[in-house]
């Protein structure tokens, strides 16, 4: 059926029409759609379009096109949301440049959810990585959903820890709903759409053009309460993400890391400015306690009740906990003697749970 939401929806579709234009057009009709497929150039003029785009609107602005249109995202499986529907995830809705029109394969009730943000670097370190996982594992066991962009690294990690809980996470992309990218990360993107959501604003076919992602990084912290930041270098993407969250007026929260890595200077540089350090779930959820309450299921921590530790063990992975420790540094802080600490480690690893990395160095896994 064609009305306002449907001639929306086409006139999203038409090549070379963006969002400004939209929004000119939208302000002109008093968000009466369905008048446009009888407008006149001049009309379209009249609202502040160029002669130019306003006879490329009018020509190709038809019913037949849009219902072609239409067709063609229930043949590859993708659903349309629409500025003007009233299941629009209300926080997008408040943002500066709301996008007019959201693709998705999934299920966007999980947006219904307290939602945060989670990006960093894709490059990220080991320590990097396990906190994104822990931190997307630990706020979807709150029923949080988390949202990333399905990058590699610290995205990556982000939407897998959190998928092995029972909250939700949510991929906002900077392609079109057919387009999976990173190819890499092919498995994780029928996961989420199997167990979460992924959405873009970008219509099928969109080919991947690098300006398409920074643009995109206004959802993932628009759709949010808050973004939490967890491995960045100065001029990282990530930032980018912060700022609009800032502008947003939503939390921003950052892990801290160590000062002497470059992957850590950008989120240590929002904490100088004021971002809210957290290390864990906790920290970030203590902001939003009448949303999420901490009375939530929490994780059980590294030495569940199926696991019984020496005393040695346990003071090891006290030590671990945080990020990667060098066995030089372990031998400082326990004390131990080098052959004695060289088989707790070793009994730590064959039990699985401590990961030896590069440099001599140790975390839990």
């Amino acid at each position: 059926m064609i009305n306002d939401r449907t001639v929306l929806f086409g006139l999203h579709e038409l090549e070379g029409v963006g969002w400004r234009t939209i929004d000119r057009l939208a302000s002109g009709v008093s968000g009466a759609y369905s008048c446009l497929l009888d407008a006149e150039p001049a009309d379209l003029v009249a609202f502040g379009l160029k002669p130019s785009a306003a006879e490329h609107i009018c020509s190709k602005l038809t019913v037949p096109f849009i219902e072609g249109r239409l067709e063609a995202y229930e043949r590859s499986r993708v659903s349309v949301m629409t500025a003007l529907d009233s299941d629009y995830p209300p926080l997008l809705r408040e943002i500066a440049q709301p996008p007019w029109i959201l693709y998705f394969r999934g299920d966007m009730r999980v947006l219904e959810r307290p939602s945060i943000a989670m990006v960093g670097t894709r490059s990220p370190t080991a320590y990097g990585k396990k906190m994104a996982f822990e931190l997307g594992r630990d706020l979807s066991a709150y029923g949080a959903c988390v949202v990333s962009g399905l990058a590699r690294g610290i995205d990556a990690s982000a939407h897998r820890g959190a998928l092995t809980e029972a909250g939700s996470t949510a991929a906002v992309l900077g392609c079109g709903p057919d387009t999976v990218y990173p190819l890499e990360n092919a498995s994780l993107y029928a996961e989420i759409e199997e167990k979460g959501v992924l959405l873009t604003e970008y219509p099928l076919g969109t080919q991947i053009k690098p300006g398409l992602f920074p643009q995109r990084n206004r959802i993932i912290s628009g759709l949010s309460l808050g973004t939490v930041v967890v491995e960045a270098a100065d001029r990282s993407g990530s930032l980018i993400t912060a700022d609009q969250a800032l502008e947003q007026s939503r939390d921003v929260f950052a892990v801290p890391g160590p000062v002497t890595s470059p992957k850590s200077s950008g989120t240590l540089e929002l904490i100088r400015q004021g971002a809210k350090m957290v290390a864990s779930a906790e920290h970030i959820l203590e902001e939003y306690g009448r949303l999420v309450p901490l009375g939530g299921r929490r994780r059980e921590n590294a030495v569940g009740a199926d696991y019984a530790a020496t005393e040695d063990e346990r003071k090891l992975l006290g030590l671990l906990s945080a990020a990667p420790v060098t066995f030089d540094e372990l031998l400082t802080l326990t004390g131990f003697e080098f052959g004695h600490l060289h088989s707790v480690l070793l009994n730590l690893i064959l039990k699985k749970k401590i990961a030896p990395l590069s440099g001599s160095s140790y975390m839990t896994l």
